[in-house]
């Protein structure tokens, strides 16, 4: 399995699964430190899908309020809609980050008013 590395985003991913001969689907776990809310970014032309594995979050969605998740909750995020996870529980919240087509870097832009 590949290596856990920490993203600007704010949290740690560990990819499990995307190789350009699969480019219909990637698989990353993602890890969010307890208070951490990750940037707002949007994925231009993939969609995701949240899996929670455990931990409780807050997710945002576009414009919809927060909707708060546990394990076994999945959130799907249609492609270039605004995003963002926090962690509101007192352990990390983990969860897979399923991209279909793959994940790539230059599909990911940051839209945080921060940055």
């Amino acid at each position: 399995m590949a290596d856990e590395y920490y993203f600007d985003e704010g949290c740690f991913i560990t990819e499990l699964h995307n190789t350009a001969d699969d480019p219909a689907v990637s698989v990353a776990r993602a890890r969010v430190p307890v208070g951490v809310t990750t940037r707002w970014h949007v994925l231009a032309g993939i969609a995701e899908r949240y899996l929670i594995e455990s931990g409780e979050g807050e997710v945002w969605v576009g414009d919809a309020p927060a909707r708060q998740v546990a394990a076994g909750d999945t959130v799907v995020i249609p492609p270039g809609q605004r995003q963002r996870i926090r962690n509101i529980g007192v352990r990390d919240l983990s969860f897979l980050a399923v991209c279909t087509p793959r994940f790539v870097p230059s599909a990911y832009t940051d839209v945080d008013v921060a940055s």
